[in-house]
């Protein structure tokens, strides 16, 4: 009886493993990312940021998370309470459930879907619905407000965004996220080389479905105070805060596994290159090196020896890297699962780095200009995109040219022919305007 239970649950054990680790994780990660985007925002403007909560400020997520788990908790007298409960909670499961699919390396993903892309885009695009209940439940003109701007966002960004995603799908011939990856690999060169517009597009849209600046249109605090999240407080003011940083996780990690080549390295696949492999290494051991140099000037000695632990935590993940990457061999699975990891982290962190310095680079769009973007711009942009993409595989393999040179002659061709009407008519517009005054 034992026996049949255990072989029954496993092929579901690391599954089951790996969905224990994003949940338990990911709102620690979230609060860091927190921490991160407030370090980065202070730097840029030459404060220090969070500096009281443990060394160089580590510890305050940690504060933060315990304050609002204490904090009073308030619903507004005339709320719909039971829709008030549940927003937040469709909100982080929508996010959550999106990273079932996502490959963090060959090795480490809950659920490999034949259809993986379109799991994530579709359990993803629901947490939108948890800001709209929110804000209608809220009984607030500010919070009704907001969360109609962000239906009316993703509404008019979603179709730009697939879009954008279609044109790497036409490229790699499969929605399964791992072979997307396994693609651009047989490839030799990531989808970003190859369709550098699809990119362009997907982030901006990306940055929009995320609502953050400069397109946080649905929390304007300088027009609607907190947008949907208004009427919210504690716990599940920080559900609605860890849903957007889990979805930015989601997008970031959609973009890498399109775009970026997932957990491959540069030049995967070249041997000339196979030093890459000890980078890994020696970023930790840099991470090591610079937390031991810290540790003489924290003014606390409890604050040097959480350090001291940081320094020696970085340098245990360096010799595993070290020793993944110089013990075992090339073909070993293990190896792809250690170091693949690795590189997909870190393009990760790349894609959420530049998020927060778009953030505190742009200035906040008005609606109007926010919608205008998405329609007389995205849209038509990536219909003429998938179009070159289109026009250059069938190049590519009814007529034998090379991918590259094809899907340049594409991109060249289509756009001349889009762009002599369009060019066309707005000098007939100018003209015009000009015999008219």
């Amino acid at each position: 009886m034992i026996e049949s239970v255990i072989e029954f649950f496993r092929p579901h054990l690391l599954p089951l493993i790996y969905a224990l680790v994003i949940v338990a994780f990911l709102p620690l990660l979230a609060g860091y990312i927190v921490l991160l985007e407030r370090k980065v925002m202070a730097h840029m403007q030459a404060r220090l940021g969070p500096m009281r909560v443990g060394p160089h400020g580590l510890l305050q997520p940690i504060a933060d998370a315990l304050k609002l788990l204490i904090k009073e908790d308030i619903i507004p007298e005339d709320a719909d309470r039971w829709i008030f409960w549940t927003a937040p909670i469709i909100s982080v499961t929508a996010a959550m459930t999106a990273l079932a699919a996502v490959p963090f390396g060959p090795a480490f993903q809950i659920a490999d879907l034949n259809v993986g892309l379109l799991f994530i885009i579709g359990v993803g695009s629901l947490g939108v619905f948890g800001i709209v209940l929110g804000g209608w439940a809220s009984n607030s003109n500010y919070a009704l407000l907001g969360a109609l701007r962000s239906a009316a966002q993703v509404v008019s960004y979603e179709v730009a965004l697939g879009l954008a995603l279609v044109s790497a799908l036409l490229l790699a011939g499969t929605l399964s996220m791992r072979g997307i990856v396994e693609a651009q690999a047989q490839a030799g060169a990531w989808f970003l080389f190859m369709t550098p517009v699809g990119f362009f597009l997907y982030l901006v849209a990306g940055i929009a479905e995320l609502n953050r600046a400069p397109f946080d249109l649905p929390e304007a605090e300088s027009e609607l105070v907190a947008g949907y999240m208004t009427e919210f407080s504690g716990f599940r003011w920080s559900l609605f805060f860890l849903a957007e940083y889990a979805a930015m996780m989601v997008v970031a990690s959609i973009g890498t596994t399109l775009f970026l080549g997932g957990w491959l390295r540069p030049f995967a696949g070249v041997g000339a290159f196979d030093f890459l492999d000890f980078v890994p290494a020696v970023v930790f051991l840099g991470i090591t090196g610079y937390a031991f140099y810290r540790v003489p000037k924290q003014p606390v000695q409890i604050q040097k020896g959480v350090m001291a632990l940081f320094a020696l935590l970085c340098l245990l993940i360096a010799g595993v890297l070290g020793g993944a990457a110089a013990a075992l061999p090339a073909d070993s699975g293990v190896r792809a699962g250690i170091l693949g990891g690795f590189w997909f982290l870190a393009k990760v962190f790349v894609w959420v780095y530049s998020l927060m310095w778009f953030r505190f680079t742009f200035p906040r769009f008005r609606f109007d200009q926010l919608m205008r973007l998405g329609w007389h711009f995205m849209i038509p942009v990536s219909i003429v995109n998938v179009m070159a993409i289109g026009l250059g595989l069938v190049l590519h393999r009814q007529w034998g040219w090379g991918l590259v040179p094809a899907l340049v002659l594409a991109y060249a061709g289509i756009s001349l022919v889009v762009a002599v009407p369009v060019v066309s008519a707005r000098f007939v517009l100018v003209r015009s305007e000009l015999e008219r005054h």
